[in-house]
């Protein structure tokens, strides 16, 4: 198969969250087993990319090549992404996303055209993408290049669905008819994601007990019944890790490098972890780690609520992550409170965020949702036990410990609440305790693998589906 995977953002080139791994992973998974495949994303101010190895093309298409053998185009327009911010600025996002991104799917099909590549199926991801499956639908129906091409829309987060004003729609290129119900229309407005959904061969997400919410009321952000009556259903793929760049034995940004066998060195990173959190240097205290954004769908009104019952039980708290102002404030007044037993970094460090997962013995994750994580995979990796509330991938990916039943790796509470959190967490503190069950717990979770080559063969499947029924 040939296929042609879009998104706004792909690592090695621009990051600013997990749908950059997915689409700079999955395709070499998928190079490995054998398929062709293209990328295709803007080309930003700031793309990571060294100049001489990228080839102009014409004045809208750049490419350059990462794996063995897999091309990736970048659609070039200096006035809409010669700018320092991706997606917007630090007043919000830009106001003309909505012909930004239209100009990157408009192009994608043009460019495969133009360049004679024969793709089977356009895997586009998330809402900057949504309108390509129309294009391909509509737009081009008449030509036969296009005929037998088939789209997949992956969605990493149903909250975030690229929602413009209705005037929008005329700029879009599209029948006007296609602004309805049943197509673009949602409350008056444009949904790039909703037209993606319906007009896509089949829609994925990121793992399946997401791709089971997404269809309710409670998860589905007004899209629930698009979803539910979607022809082709949603299917659950879990995002995979990448075990070359998270691994303790050979982590080029920790100072004590470890792994089962000599896992006395990850307590050096314990300590070490303390020092920079001014921290009491602590042996027999249990650290619990934080990474992530500070905001409501990472739980974090939950751990705010939680943290003065939390405080009662003898343990540290290192929390890493940005986010809104109001949480910032709030983790200010936390560490006078307790500066003895938490500490802040209000940034996103890299360094610091692989600090806290080798150098943590439990990791919390009171996600409200959560499409599917990577944190709780990397911290097991790390042989940092995962606290987790039972959401999307959380559930898909975190076994409950019972002492009784060997295949646990890490602690779930079932009710999004202050009691169930704080009594998880007390629960997996006396574990911590009973050092021969927490060192099992360590080494099951260091040696667990969530494999791109599982993930890659599962969209294989997809895609062989969707060619086989148009």
């Amino acid at each position: 198969m040939k296929i042609a995977l879009c998104a706004a953002e792909v690592v090695p080139f621009v990051k600013t969250g997990g749908l950059a791994d997915v689409a700079g992973t999955l395709p070499l998974a998928l190079e490995k087993l054998g398929e062709e495949v293209v990328v295709f994303l803007p080309r930003y101010k700031n793309i990571k990319a060294s100049k001489d190895a990228v080839k102009k093309l014409s004045d809208t298409v750049s490419s350059t090549t990462i794996g063995q053998n897999i091309t990736v185009y970048f659609i070039e327009n200096p006035r809409l992404y010669n700018r320092e911010g991706i997606y917007g600025d630090k007043q919000g996002d830009y106001p003309d996303n909505l012909e930004r991104f239209q100009f990157f799917c408009w192009k994608v099909p043009e460019v495969l055209k133009q360049l004679k590549i024969p793709a089977d199926i356009v895997h586009c991801h998330d809402w900057q993408t949504g309108l390509i499956p129309a294009y391909l639908k509509f737009a081009h129906q008449a030509d036969p290049f296009f005929k037998k091409i088939r789209s997949v829309m992956t969605i990493h987060n149903l909250a975030y669905q690229g929602v413009f004003p209705k005037a929008g729609f005329a700029k879009l290129r599209l029948d006007k008819k296609l602004f309805s119900h049943e197509g673009f229309e949602f409350y008056d407005k444009v949904n790039f994601l909703k037209g993606g959904i319906v007009y896509s061969d089949h829609v994925t997400t990121v793992s399946p007990q997401y791709a089971k919410e997404i269809k309710t009321q409670k998860f589905g952000c007004g899209l629930e019944g698009v979803l539910q009556h979607h022809k082709g259903d949603v299917t659950g793929i879990l995002n995979g890790l990448d075990y070359d760049t998270w691994d303790p034995q050979t982590d080029p940004l920790l100072e004590h490098k470890f792994s089962f066998e000599t896992i006395a060195q990850k307590y050096q990173n314990k300590r070490k972890l303390q020092e920079q959190s001014r921290l009491p240097l602590k042996d027999n205290v249990p650290l619990l780690g934080y990474v992530g954004r500070l905001v409501h769908q990472k739980g974090f009104d939950l751990l705010a609520e939680a943290v003065d019952e939390l405080m009662k039980t003898d343990l540290q708290l290192v929390i890493l992550g940005v986010g809104e102002e109001k949480y910032h404030q709030l983790l200010k007044k936390l560490v006078a409170r307790y500066p003895q037993k938490i500490a802040c970094h209000v940034e996103y460090n890299e360094r610091m965020a692989h600090r806290v997962y080798a150098g943590s013995d439990l990791f919390l994750m009171p996600s409200w949702y959560e499409p599917c994580g990577l944190s709780q995979m990397i911290s097991l990796r790390y042989g940092t036990i995962p606290v987790v509330h039972r959401t999307g991938g959380l559930a898909d990916t975190i076994v409950p410990f019972d002492s009784s039943k060997p295949p646990g790796n890490g602690f779930l509470f079932e009710e999004y609440s202050v009691r169930d959190l704080v009594a998880t967490v007390k629960t997996a503190v006396k574990v911590y305790h009973d050092k021969n069950t927490f060192q099992r717990l360590m080494d099951r979770g260091m040696k667990l693998r969530f494999s791109w080559d599982h993930s890659a063969k599962e969209y294989q499947k997809v895609f062989k589906r969707c060619l086989a029924s148009g």
